[in-house]
């Protein structure tokens, strides 16, 4: 039996890839996150239009959005819309006032040993560098775009 597996088979979560003699890090894709200006008209055109089922908005004071999910059976896509003036989603929306892709999320085992792995390597993070909770109970951490080809990358804890 595999060591860290049920009955023998390992979980796609504990799977270690190697990659140029590295262990992959990131898991499974989280979600994928749209930033739209309407929570509500996204939500619904998603419920008729593609017959999707989506949770109902929630205000994420802390971070400063509301959010819902898109549910799918191999991950989620996460409507997000601005929750007050100071909100980067706001900021987002001003520079794309259509809405659009806004960050991308994966899993990641331990968010402290994955950062701490990514800052050795001269990633930067947004913020202090410290998880927050987000809006699945769980720490996250946000990579600057600069590292990534422009595009904001999320890390969650699994």
């Amino acid at each position: 039996m595999d060591a860290g597996s049920k009955d023998g088979v390992r979980s796609p979560k504990a799977l270690s890839i190697e990659t140029h003699g590295e262990i992959l890090m990131i898991g499974r894709l989280n979600h994928i996150a749209i930033a739209v200006p309407d929570i509500e008209f996204a939500s619904n055109q998603y419920r008729k239009l593609l017959g999707a089922k989506v949770t109902l908005p929630v205000d994420e004071i802390e971070h400063g959005v509301t959010v819902a999910f898109i549910e799918l059976p191999n991950t989620k896509v996460e409507l997000i819309t601005p929750f007050g003036k100071n909100s980067p989603i706001a900021r987002f929306l001003d520079k794309y006032p259509s809405g659009g892709i806004h960050h991308v999320c994966y899993e990641v085992e331990d968010i402290i040993a994955a950062r701490d792995k990514l800052l050795s390597k001269g990633a930067t993070f947004l913020g202090n560098g410290n998880p927050k909770i987000g809006a699945h109970g769980k720490p996250i951490l946000f990579l600057h775009p600069k590292d990534f080809q422009g595009t904001l990358i999320e890390i969650e804890q699994s």
